[in-house]
């Protein structure tokens, strides 16, 4: 790139303008593109001081450097490897196209590196892993997960209730001894209170009597003295 035009990137820089439509930073749903203003009254369209320039002749770029990159070069839009024919590296430089794919952009920025030509969009595309030739399918590895699955039968879950009711009886089992323990302490003790009321035994009438009894019977019986008469008159005869 000579002084030269390198002098003219500058001027168009410093030239230039930035034409905002009225209106821009006031409202939300409107953008910054230029729209030429219509309006009876509008202040942009009557050029008022502070509303914003017009496109009018004078803004353009030097003819020498319009369209020109900054780089310097005329930039040619590429997708395939054969427009690469034909093109001047001195003066133009080449950008891909959006839509083409790392594996053709890979060949392009080959090429073009090797015709001299200057990519201006050039990106580094990392290769991709490829699988082994000796890898196993993905087939294979939900087969063997299958195969190591034992296999579920319908008697698995009788099964499983038949080993919780042995737990559960070994359980019990185990817990039997300490319950017997200290239910037989009560009962024991019980039967041995009541025997301790229950001492006496029954005896017959004759050994219930009291002894001051006994010894009025084993007494001789005195002679009943006879009962004095008395006469109507309520005066006792002499006897």
């Amino acid at each position: 790139m000579t002084t030269e035009v390198k002098r003219l990137i500058r001027v168009r820089v410093e030239k230039g303008a930035s034409f905002k439509r009225d209106g821009f930073g006031k409202k939300r749903q409107l953008s910054d593109s230029w729209r030429k203003p219509k309006g009876q009254h509008n202040k942009q369209r009557e050029q008022k001081k502070a509303k914003g320039a017009l496109p009018k002749p004078g803004f353009g770029s030097p003819i020498a450097v319009r369209g020109m990159h900054p780089s310097g070069f005329f930039e040619v839009m590429i997708s395939t490897v054969k427009e690469l024919e034909g093109l001047d590296p001195k003066t133009q430089a080449v950008r891909i196209g959006a839509t083409v794919g790392d594996r053709k952009r890979v060949v392009i920025q080959e090429k073009a590196a090797a015709a001299g030509l200057k990519v201006l969009n050039a990106r580094t595309v990392t290769a991709k892993k490829q699988p082994a030739k000796n890898a196993e399918p993905k087939d294979a590895g939900t087969e063997k997960k299958a195969a190591k699955k034992p296999a579920v039968s319908k008697t698995a879950p009788a099964k499983k209730e038949s080993a919780k009711a042995e737990s559960k009886a070994k359980v019990g089992e185990k817990k039997a001894p300490v319950k017997s323990e200290t239910a037989a302490k009560p009962a024991t003790e019980s039967a041995e209170k009541p025997a301790a009321k229950k001492a006496p035994a029954k005896t017959s009438k004759s050994t219930t009597k009291p002894a001051a009894e006994k010894e009025a019977e084993s007494k001789p019986k005195a002679a009943a003295k006879p009962k004095a008469k008395t006469a109507k008159s309520g005066v006792k005869n002499n006897e």
